[in-house]
């Protein structure tokens, strides 16, 4: 190659990835002759972004102009007209960044499935960690990765902590399969609806052998395919399966109401029949509770079915501000903002609060609205790992961020059932200047003296930024809430999208949940019927030597790991007349499955008696491991 077609070589090298790096196109999508605007979406603004990078870039006296700039050609005919030249040695090495094609692949992939642009990833940063991005996304990055790279999409790549890592574990995958001279040459190869079809057949996990179907619901994550709807169409195909194989029956329609014992349509036999109810968050049992039902019909005459509006236009009620004045003296907080559901409570506040300039620090399993709340901000999201070590290593590393800090945590864990270690927590935040917020989701109602939630059980009431709710579990109704400082709720009050732009509860609904806090106040029996059922359940689950893990509030998960197992033995309870949730991915990661049971101060003690053996029995059927009197003493504590 001459020395000028070298030049021009490494010059449109040099522009091509200028226009990825800012626009977050892969290089490989960059076509020189395609209109930047038309095709691409690139408008004038991001276009000037790019021509003042590479002015700089060539240290250009004229800065470069977007006029008469249509294609990424114009742009390079632009810079071979000002006399822009890379010398021999230069254009070798501009060159030679190619080499590196792997790298720039890994940076593309990840960048377009977590949103971060390519230039705010380096290779030493931690992929949750330090980038945030959790398993779901980059399980779905390794997918693309590998199907772009023509390997099976059936290789499980070993896990990787950051980008260098998944780098040269690629590296090594590519030259096993290709030898050292393969190179990617493009995407052409894997936007072929043939070369989909034939890397979609190939995608598995691991489940059930029995019918020949090895996936699990994660092979559905990020499946691609021109049509859109191609997903939906494989999903059914095995969604049908698995029913047909009474593995999942999730949803079954109830046709009395939900108390300890329910009568369900069996969707898997066509037949109703009764149910032991272990699915419930009604910990108190106040979903039924007569004097709530009153109130509920009672506001409904007054007031109708429902207000048509969003707060701050024509949807607020006195009886919206009434539940307000009464959540708020629950928590101990000076104020209350009411969201039409605990989801949309944590996506408004987060991403009112948060914004591009923060760190948004998020145990691994808090619930999904929490990391679908940071992702709408638009903060730096930052993942530990279910540990307060974890946690203060990362606030050790960004100490010296200069925006703001939220740690945000679940009170009691929804899939684990574990509390979280609050005191350590407050004195972390504490020390690297961060605010926090508790989702008392599974805890208001169940812990505290009074049943206010972590902070009362901690001794910690006010000492929490912001405590946020919801009012569909213990306190039987629907909605969500927020309690915190009076500036901070009037803040959230016109800036959280969820509660501006949506219409709110019912003021019946809201009649339902004030009636609840009453009678949970004036009735204490209620949670200490509660705590005296989990403690004598959890003690025979313990001595049967089921895995409970840390367990210490009303969702005691029975946790067996295998899908297919976990699948069966919840076949099994569920034929034995015990209605609990089978919970696999998303609501865990592969390989983490367990039951879910939830613990009621509805459930007698023939109900959890019952409970109890078809658990050993069913466990027994399907081999799922039990060894009685294994419990030790801190998994027996009280």
């Amino acid at each position: 190659m001459s020395e000028q077609a070298q030049s021009h070589h490494a010059i449109t090298n040099v522009t091509i990835k200028t226009f990825a790096t800012l626009t977050e196109y892969a290089p490989e999508q960059l076509d020189t002759t395609s209109h930047l605007e038309n095709d691409f979406g690139i408008d004038s603004i991001a276009l000037a972004e790019v021509m003042a990078a590479l002015t700089k870039e060539f240290a250009l006296e004229t800065p470069l102009t977007t006029q008469g700039v249509e294609t990424i050609s114009d742009v390079i005919g632009k810079l071979s007209a000002l006399g822009v030249r890379i010398a021999a040695q230069n254009a070798k090495e501009t060159s030679s960044v190619d080499v590196d094609w792997l790298k720039s692949q890994v940076y593309e992939v990840v960048s377009e499935f977590s949103g971060y642009a390519t230039s705010d990833l380096n290779d030493h940063a931690e992929i949750e960690s330090d980038l945030g991005i959790d398993s779901i996304t980059i399980v779905s990055a390794q997918g693309e990765l590998l199907k772009r790279l023509n390997l099976p999409e059936s290789t499980t790549l070993a896990t990787a902590k950051t980008l260098a890592e998944l780098h040269a574990t690629l590296d090594a995958l590519v030259k096993s399969h290709h030898g050292d001279a393969w190179q990617f040459e493009g995407s052409a190869h894997a936007n072929t609806e043939a070369a989909i079809e034939e890397s979609n057949e190939e995608k598995v996990h691991t489940i059930e052998v029995g019918d020949g179907d090895t996936r699990t619901m994660r092979d559905f994550v990020g499946l691609q395919h021109p049509d859109l709807f191609h997903k939906a169409r494989e999903f059914k195909t095995f969604y049908e399966r698995k029913k047909e194989q009474q593995l999942f029956w999730y949803g079954m329609p109830l046709e009395t109401p939900c108390k300890n014992r329910a009568v369900i349509f069996d969707e898997t036999t066509g037949q109703s029949r009764e149910f032991l109810m272990f699915g419930s968050n009604s910990y108190l049992g106040l979903s039924n509770h007569p004097e709530v039902i009153a109130a509920i019909q009672d506001a409904a005459g007054s007031f109708g079915a429902t207000n048509t509006g969003c707060r701050i236009i024509a949807g607020s009620n006195v009886l919206h501000l009434e539940l307000e004045r009464k959540l708020a003296k629950l928590k101990g907080r000076e104020g209350c903002i009411v969201y039409p559901s605990g989801y949309s409570a944590n996506l408004g506040c987060i991403s009112a609060l948060t914004g591009k300039n923060d760190i948004v620090f998020t145990d691994a399993i808090n619930h999904m609205s929490i990391q679908d709340g940071i992702k709408l901000s638009g903060a730096q999201r930052k993942i530990y790992n279910h540990s307060l070590t974890s946690l203060e290593k990362s606030l050790a590393k960004y100490a010296d961020h200069p925006g703001g800090k939220l740690i945000v945590t679940d009170g009691v864990f929804s899939m684990h059932g574990d509390v979280v270690d609050l005191p350590r927590l407050m004195k972390l935040a504490e020390r690297y200047g961060a605010r926090v917020l508790v989702d008392d989701a599974h805890s208001t109602g169940v812990l505290g003296k009074t049943g206010s939630g972590t902070t009362e059980h901690f001794n910690m009431k006010g000492q929490v930024d912001i405590e946020l709710g919801t009012m569909s579990k213990a306190l039987s109704g629907l909605g969500g809430f927020v309690c915190a400082d009076g500036d901070v709720v009037d803040f959230l009050r016109f800036y959280s999208n969820s509660y501006v732009f949506a219409a709110t509860i019912p003021a019946h609904v809201a009649a339902g949940v004030i009636a609840s806090i009453d009678i949970m106040l004036r009735e204490p029996e209620r949670l200490t019927q509660l705590w005296d059922n989990i403690y004598y359940f959890r003690t025979m689950l313990l001595q049967a030597g089921f895995d409970l893990e840390n367990s210490d509030s009303a969702i005691v998960p029975i946790v067996v790991g295998d899908d297919a197992k976990t699948l069966a033995f919840g076949r099994a309870v569920r034929a034995r007349g015990m209605y609990c949730q089978t919970v696999v991915f998303p609501g865990v990661s592969v390989g983490d499955a367990r039951l879910r049971i939830s613990i009621t101060s509805e459930h007698t003690k023939q109900d959890l008696d019952e409970a109890y053996a078809i658990l050993v029995e069913a466990a027994l059927e399907v081999g799922v491991p039990i060894s009685f009197g294994s419990a030790n003493s801190h998994q027996l504590k009280a």
